[in-house]
């Protein structure tokens, strides 16, 4: 069943290359959001199919693939993917359904999409480290092209800076992979062989572990990103589309984190101990000067931008906490920085699209219930809330697990984190009182009418927002049965770092 999501994506690729060029783009989309949809409806099945309470491996597909490398097509799903893997589909469905009708080369760019899809969704799946590198890779090159082609007027620039960083990113993920299997004497790349023996006798020497875990933080703190690995992003965001900019926030970021926990914590354990301290205090910096980037921010996608780097700061401070509670809430709030960031994207590309400004002291009044943008606004105003942590919302319910889970582990860092989430208020209302606040002015008094497909994306982010915050449970036990098996010869390691400090 797995192989459904690499195998239809690609096929939808291909079927939308050789339509018949005659074909409107409006038929275009509505083919493409048909094999997103269906996709997306897999995904539900394998919901309900899906054990929850199994931390094993479940639906696994199996090929002998290129014996003298030791790589396998290996596919698995368990606690820690499938969360990942349902978002994907959800977005890339909320990305091709807000897509402009009248975008230009529509074959070639929802093509992309779906080999973006394509390299995600292998991502998570993967069950061995080299397939886990090849999708990662993957999905760099339909990332360059649609900023290059559908990006704004520095997209040439913002797309070769993506592109730079994130094939440095995987030539150092690929360094760690190679030499743990070279130095280990494994004969595959398979992660659940290379797990056991990480855990037995056999585990390598703490030195070897540094030498190995040190380029693998490195290469996913650049796709994360973290400071100062993070230049690339705001650039990225910024010049490209809204599409893009969804799934590049609500998703593709998370490759870093969820690969940090299903490879840093599950295969290098006495080294993720020894530099725990380290990666804790670079989340808090990261989350810091997230926060303070965006308080500085004219542009509104800008502003999203640096409170994206905030967020993911969050994630990496849960993860190096190693608890269990600490990483079931690294995974909640993956999910939960996904719908917000996707959504607030989804609102500043409207108004862009409206206003033709994302300039925040350009912009007033916007929430003018008769000449403005009074929905948008209203959702606008949601999403903040969220990213904010307001309770009742899955934002709140997300940072408080995860300054829950890492407080008794790392408490100054953790207080720090917590100065930054009170700071996302504060720009997130300058941005607010800013753009939707005040009088309109007479430029914008005639703004066209938001149309019922432009709302309807920002509608279920902004319900899934709400019934994730009001009924966490249901997102939270798809992981804790797997967050206790990766965590198993971990126990004592929070107690061992906190005696450390």
């Amino acid at each position: 069943m797995l192989n459904a999501f690499i195998v239809i994506p690609i096929l939808g690729a291909i079927l939308i290359t050789f339509l018949p060029a005659q074909l409107d783009e409006n038929k275009i989309k509505k083919i493409a959001t048909g094999i997103a949809l269906i996709v997306l409806i897999l995904n539900i099945i394998l919901a309900f199919r899906f054990e929850a309470n199994n931390p094993e491996i479940q639906f696994t597909e199996y090929l002998p693939w290129i014996k003298g490398l030791g790589l396998n097509y290996h596919l698995g799903v368990d606690g820690l993917s499938f969360p990942m893997l349902f978002l994907n589909s959800l977005l890339t469905l909320i990305a091709i359904g807000s897509t402009s009708r009248t975008i230009h080369r529509p074959r070639f760019y929802y093509a992309l999409l779906f080999l973006l899809s394509t390299g995600v969704a292998g991502a998570f799946l993967a069950q061995d480290l080299l397939l886990f590198f090849l999708f990662y890779e993957l999905e760099i090159v339909p990332l360059y092209f649609l900023i290059a082609i559908w990006g704004g007027e520095r997209r040439g620039y913002a797309a070769m800076k993506f592109l730079l960083y994130t094939s440095v990113s995987g030539f150092l993920v690929l360094i760690s992979f190679l030499g743990l299997v070279w130095l280990s004497g494994a004969t595959s790349f398979d992660y659940a062989f290379l797990r056991e023996m990480s855990l037995g006798a056999d585990a390598l020497p703490l030195g070897t572990q540094l030498l190995l875990l040190a380029p693998l933080l490195v290469g996913l703190g650049i796709k994360i990103p973290i400071f100062p690995f993070h230049t690339w992003l705001p650039d990225a965001h910024v010049e490209a589309s809204t599409p893009v900019s969804v799934l590049l926030a609500g998703v593709l970021l998370k490759l870093g984190t969820y690969g940090l926990l299903r490879f840093g914590v599950g295969l290098f354990l006495d080294a993720w101990e020894y530099l725990a301290p380290s990666m804790a205090t670079l989340a808090a910096i990261s989350a810091l000067y997230g926060a303070s980037c965006a308080i500085a921010q004219r542009d509104m996608k800008k502003v999203v931008a640096y409170s994206s780097i905030a967020h993911m700061g969050y994630i990496l401070l849960a993860v190096a906490a190693a608890t269990r509670l600490s990483i079931t809430a690294s995974i909640f709030q993956m999910v939960s920085h996904g719908l917000i960031s996707a959504l607030l994207f989804l609102l500043v590309g409207i108004v862009y699209k409206k206003t033709g400004s994302r300039d925040v002291y350009y912009l007033q009044g916007l929430l003018n219930p008769q000449r403005g943008l009074p929905l948008v606004g209203s959702l606008m105003i949601l999403a903040v809330m969220a990213s904010a942590g307001i309770p009742g919302l899955v934002g709140f319910i997300a940072e408080f697990l995860v300054f829950r889970g890492s407080f008794p582990i790392f408490p100054i860092q953790t207080l720090l984190c917590l100065i930054s989430s009170g700071l996302t208020a504060v720009y997130f209302l300058l941005m607010i009182n800013r753009v939707f606040f005040g009088r309109l002015t007479n430029e914008l008094s005639r703004l066209p009418k938001v149309l019922w497909s432009e709302r309807a994306p920002a509608f279920v982010l902004a319900i899934l927002i709400i019934v994730l915050g009001i009924q966490p449970s249901w997102m939270v036990r798809w992981s804790e049965p797997q967050v206790s098996v990766l965590l198993t010869g971990t126990s004592d390691v929070a107690l061992s770092v906190n005696s450390n400090q």
